[in-house]
């Protein structure tokens, strides 16, 4: 379908209050799913990150990896195991995390920013120690903790690298990766990552890219809209669970914690970042304190 000068220009003119809400201000983007995989979606997503740091917001991405971290898993022989949505990490699969994050993914989103224009720099939490971890203990009801390995939780997290980066006109694109007292890497959830990197950072959004139009109710209808309150009611009766637990936890901690809005979109539509953020229509669910 053919856009003429007319449409385009409207398009633009939309765009504009956006702009000029959103200048100056950090949005944290967690860029997984299709959009990670899917050629034309890479691209894409790689295209909306330039143009948001090109009209003055500051985008920092924080990514994950599941798929190609299973993909190398694999290949050594390694079948990967998940409890409420976590990846257990034993040591040898913490190498093959840190290779896949720290590395190939890390390396490759860096690389399509800046074929597009962008100063990408890629980090991890050790650089410059910035995400400290401690390990994560799975807590099931009416049983002992459960030990899942190199998995870690947030201890705290310094803003002075990535801001630092921010004020250059760099494009921070982050691995999950924590570091511990002695030094030893920790896998993180990406999403958690992402929530509590926007309430340090004092974002004005967290966008979690996902493989759904955003939080389903139970017979499957798209929540435009989202309370805490109403999340919590979610989660009692169950209508949230599996891999979107951590990924509505982490959103919810960071409306909480005063990143003014949280929005849950769908990576497998095209340019589904620059939709929610510089349109009215948005495509997915947005979550709101």
């Amino acid at each position: 379908m053919a856009i003429d000068a007319a449409d385009k220009a409207n398009i633009l003119a939309e765009a504009l209050p956006y702009i000029r809400q959103f200048a100056g201000k950090t949005i944290v983007i967690k860029y997984g799913g299709n959009a990670m995989t899917d050629d034309a979606l890479k691209e894409g997503f790689a295209k909306d990150v330039v143009l948001l740091k090109l009209v003055g917001m500051n985008p920092v991405v924080v990514h994950g990896g599941g798929p190609q971290i299973n993909d190398l898993l694999a290949r050594v022989g390694k079948q990967g195991e998940f409890i409420q949505g976590m990846r257990v990490t034993d040591a040898e699969t913490m190498e093959v995390v840190e290779m896949v994050l720290g590395g190939l993914v890390n390396k490759e989103i860096v690389s399509l920013i800046n074929k597009h224009g962008g100063k990408a720099v890629g980090v991890t939490g050790k650089d410059g120690h910035f995400i400290r971890a401690r390990k994560l203990f799975l807590k099931a009801e009416g049983e002992e903790a459960i030990d899942i390995g190199q998995v870690g939780e947030i201890e705290s997290i310094d803003p002075s690298l990535v801001s630092l980066l921010d004020s250059q006109d760099f494009i921070p694109v982050v691995a999950p990766i924590g570091v511990g007292m002695d030094g030893e890497a920790y896998n993180i959830n990406a999403d958690l990552v992402a929530g509590k990197l926007a309430e340090t950072l004092k974002a004005e959004k967290l966008v979690l890219m996902t493989n759904t139009p955003g939080v389903l109710d139970k017979s499957g209808q798209l929540l435009t809209g989202l309370t805490a309150q109403r999340i919590d009611e979610l989660f009692a009766d169950g209508t949230i669970s599996g891999g979107m637990l951590p990924k509505i936890s982490s959103a919810l901690d960071a409306a909480k914690s005063g990143v003014n809005t949280v929005h849950i979109i769908d990576g497998r539509v095209k340019h589904a970042l620059l939709l929610e953020i510089l349109t009215a229509a948005g495509v997915g669910t947005m979550i709101r304190a």
